[in-house]
């Protein structure tokens, strides 16, 4: 199979469905941050500080290519990586993109759990009703990004180990269906 790539608003369960996605299919995993980090020996939040946004996107859309040759892989972009350098037409023609969606109300629940919350630097420092803002105004801007992936995903019930493992199941069963293995 193709590189999956699973693609939504951060909260919406990219690296949580993934990990399991990836047992499904029985395939690596690959978080696009963590594969970003360990090249570059630098935390994400240390990279945007050292050389801005800009040459972030740079370095994000050049691992991506790096992991899109990839074979049986699943792969969880960060929120932004649809939204530069052409990234969507990138996955959709080397892999399978899935868009992940989750109502804004589920977002905000799960960004605002203090331990999501203090490891995501763009909302760590904003008040609740910020953070809901922060979502809707993120959402609105990156949905003609998300909108164009090959798959669109309810991943609203993966709170628990049982309900995300069956909703991997689903979803690796709709990619064989589809796609093939």
């Amino acid at each position: 199979m193709k590189a999956v790539f699973l693609i939504g608003y951060m909260g919406s369960g990219k690296t949580t469905l993934g990990t399991a996605l990836s047992q499904e299919l029985q395939c690596r995993f690959i978080d696009l941050d963590d594969y970003i980090e360990a090249k570059h020996h630098s935390t994400i939040s240390d990279l945007f500080a050292r050389y801005g946004e800009e040459q972030f996107r740079q370095m994000e859309h050049d691992a991506l290519l790096e992991v899109a040759e990839m074979q049986q892989v699943v792969v969880a972009c960060g929120g932004g990586t649809p939204c530069y350098h052409d990234n969507m037409s990138t996955m959709n023609s080397l892999g399978i993109t899935v868009f992940l969606t989750t109502s804004e109300d589920c977002l905000y629940a799960r960004l605002t759990l203090p331990e999501a919350k203090a490891k995501r630097p763009l909302i760590a420092s904003k008040t609740p009703t910020e953070v809901r803002q922060f979502i809707h105004q993120a959402l609105t801007a990156r949905m003609p990004y998300y909108s164009q992936a090959a798959i669109t995903f309810d991943s609203t019930d993966i709170e628990t180990a049982e309900t995300n493992a069956a909703t991997a199941k689903v979803l690796a069963h709709l990619l064989r269906q589809s796609y093939g293995d």
